[in-house]
């Protein structure tokens, strides 16, 4: 009687998943923010539509993150708090591009800062994989970007360009973490 043995499946090292996903981060984020300026600043069907999808492409990334990398038991714990908080963002964004600029800063406000924390936590716990000084650095910006939205929400016009800004910065945040995780033996 032969008996086999269940070998596992390879672990694929973190660099190899997170590089192309950084990448894609970078690229969407580019793509949003062009897109979410040439919406105008109001909240047309477009700029709706794009308030939306981001935190829903951030849950799907998170998830990616997640699966791919078998993450280790602290970068998962602050990827399923992400993947909350987006998810819960995504909810509260379907509501406030229906109650004017002032109640989407305030929900992306939140987000940014509660998001913000979770990636600097991840990238913090990440910290021997290369690349990962600009992640640590976008976790703590986009806290204080969420401030700062709080902060506009509260002005008589205020705009959703900083929104695309923001967006395109974590992009570039996420290239050049995405260059800094080069190839390396057993990547």
């Amino acid at each position: 009687m032969a008996t086999s043995v269940a070998t596992p499946a390879p672990v694929t090292p973190p660099a190899a998943t997170l590089r192309p996903l950084y990448f894609l981060r970078f690229g969407f984020a580019a793509v949003w923010a062009a897109l979410l300026l040439a919406s105008g600043d109001g909240l047309g069907p477009l700029s709706r539509t794009l308030l939306v999808l981001y935190p829903v492409f951030d849950v799907a990334c998170a998830i990616v993150d997640l699966r791919s990398t078998r993450a280790s038991r602290g970068p998962a714990r602050a990827l399923y708090a992400n993947i909350a908080l987006s998810t819960l963002t995504t909810a509260g964004l379907l509501a406030a591009v229906f109650s004017g600029t002032p109640a989407v800063l305030r929900v992306w406000a939140a987000w940014a800062v509660t998001a913000g924390l979770a990636q600097l936590l991840v990238a913090l716990q990440r910290r021997t994989l290369p690349g990962q000084w600009p992640m640590i650095a976008s976790g703590a910006i986009s806290t204080l970007a969420g401030a700062s939205f709080a902060a506009q929400s509260t002005k008589t016009s205020p705009s959703l360009h900083p929104l695309a800004g923001y967006a395109f910065l974590g992009g570039v945040f996420f290239l050049t973490s995405a260059l800094r995780l080069r190839r390396t033996p057993g990547n």
